[in-house]
C-alpha cells in the first residue's frame, strides 16, 4: 500500500493513509500505518492537515 486519500461526501474532510517503516528497523516489512487527517476549507486551496499518528496494521483494521 502506498497512499490512499479519503474524502467525505460534503468534501470538508480528508485522511490520508501511508505505508510506515520504522528507520530504526532493518527489516523491510511494513506492519504499522500513518494516519493523518485533516479539514478542506476552499475546493480551490489545499487540506489544512490537523494532526497524525501511526498504528499497527492490526489496529486499523478494527
Amino acid at each position: 500500500m502506498e497512499k490512499s486519500t479519503l474524502i467525505n461526501k460534503a468534501k470538508s474532510r480528508i485522511k490520508i493513509f501511508e505505508s510506515f517503516e520504522d528507520s530504526s528497523k532493518n527489516s523491510s516489512i511494513i506492519n504499522a500505518i500513518l494516519i493523518s487527517y485533516g479539514c478542506v476549507f476552499k475546493r480551490s486551496s489545499k487540506p489544512v492537515m490537523k494532526g497524525s499518528w501511526v498504528e499497527s496494521i492490526e489496529e486499523a483494521r478494527n
